[in-house]
């Protein structure tokens, strides 16, 4: 076993996996490339929620939103409930210095996270907070360190797009597919990746440093986003394209090295067991999250399920997701728009290709999907007879983990039409 590591783990809002070791071609992110290129990319990693502060709290106590309280954004006022620890706190016990630079979103108690620094006293610009990284790299130390890195990047700024970054060329860059392509949302695409830039620089800056201190062979980087992309029918929806997330990791020492790709579906709740799995220390019975470690070196181990939910943004929008396989459902709880737009603007410059008049549509109860036919979500098979069996069993996985994790759902529901009849159809499994 090497010696316990440093731990530099990245954040970045939004960007799902729209980097290039992720195949995407129009976009530039050689940085964050090149950890995945010395490190592990995982090709199946997902979020606990589609929306920031849920999302980053799952991968900071392991446990999934509707457990650990965080079941919408912190600014509006949810908090992680008494008695959960942040993976910080958790470090800081087993003996690291602790420090955060740029933002953390997922509580807004600093006595409830451990991270005993901050390095630029929160949000701050992507080159402000590499400056920050480089300064903390050359300070002495006698213990290993643990360094939260958040970025802002590529996050909207309210109302003026994507903020200061130059804006990639409108006619390179490629519309989603579940996006109609039009010239508009070329241009929103190309501010989005104007922004990835300028974060894939701060990134790049920060290796870099761990590189020239001599810390590279020693230290656990993780790069993940903590949701899907900011567009419509992505973020805040439980569609692949709003849980999808990357996620790298790369320590040398410890054999997480080598340009390899960890197929094996990860869920966030996985990184606090992985990470301390990592470093010899014990999960607590609560962490719902498995350790992947011994995929990430290499080793095979089986797939197991992967869930997500929704709850809160701007509105009570309740929704519970499994996908087993290539097997995908969605229960809805509430009879909300068929997803909710997360551009902040009055009138989106996108639209989704799909639904038909998508403005005007609802949620079904129940929604289906075979992803190795249909990977964009176009077409529901929840009524249909073949798939019956398969409805079923989903059905059974999203019962068995609602009620194993204590899912508030389950006792306090929506008391409307829609909330009795979704919890009708995951008690009766």
């Amino acid at each position: 076993m090497p010696q316990r590591p440093n731990i530099v783990f990245i954040t970045s809002h939004d960007i799902g996996r729209h980097l290039g070791c992720y195949g995407v071609q129009c976009v530039s992110s050689p940085g964050i490339d090149a950890i995945a290129t010395t490190g592990v990319r995982c090709a199946d990693a997902c979020c606990a929620s589609p929306i920031c502060s849920p999302a980053r709290a799952s991968m900071a106590t392991g446990r999934f939103p509707h457990a650990h309280g965080v079941t919408g954004l912190i600014h509006l006022g949810w908090e992680l409930n008494e008695g959960e620890t942040h993976l910080a706190s958790r470090l800081e016990r087993a003996g690291y210095d602790t420090a955060l630079a740029g933002l953390q979103h997922e509580t807004g108690r600093p006595e409830q996270h451990g991270l005993a620094q901050s390095l630029t006293g929160g949000r701050a610009d992507a080159h402000d907070i590499a400056e920050a990284c480089e300064r903390f790299f050359g300070e002495p130390r006698q213990r290993p360190f643990y360094l939260q890195v958040g970025f802002f990047e590529p996050h909207r700024y309210q109302g003026t797009g994507f903020g200061p970054a130059t804006p990639d060329d409108p006619d390179r860059v490629e519309v989603f597919p579940w996006l109609q392509d039009t010239a508009e949302a070329r241009e929103e695409v190309a501010q989005f990746q104007g922004a990835i830039r300028l974060l894939d620089q701060a990134v790049t800056r920060i290796d870099a440093a761990l590189r020239d201190r001599g810390f590279a062979e020693d230290t656990l980087v993780i790069f993940a986003s903590d949701h899907g992309v900011p567009f419509p029918r992505a973020k805040a929806s439980c569609y692949e394209a709003g849980i999808h997330i990357a996620l790298i990791a790369r320590w040398p020492n410890g054999g997480i090295d080598g340009h390899r790709v960890c197929d094996l579906p990860i869920n966030g709740v996985d990184l606090v067991p992985t990470i301390l799995d990592l470093i010899g220390e014990e999960s607590s019975n609560g962490v719902h999250g498995r350790s992947v470690a011994e995929a990430w070196r290499g080793g095979a181990m089986p797939a197991t399920p992967i869930f997500s939910e929704m709850n809160f943004h701007a509105y009570f929008d309740p929704m519970r997701a499994v996908r087993d396989g290539t097997t995908k459902l969605i229960v809805n709880f509430a009879p909300g728009a068929a997803f909710y737009d997360t551009s902040q603007q009055w009138r989106p410059r996108t639209q989704p290709a799909f639904p038909a008049d998508p403005r005007n549509a609802k949620h079904p109860l129940v929604e289906l999907y075979d992803l190795q036919s249909d990977p964009w979500e176009q077409h529901n098979l929840a009524e249909e007879p073949a798939w019956q069996d398969a409805r079923q069993q989903q059905l059974k996985n999203l019962s068995d983990w609602m009620h194993g994790t204590e899912d508030f759902l389950l006792t306090t529901p929506p008391l409307d039409g829609r909330g009795r009849a979704a919890l009708d159809l995951v008690q009766q499994t």
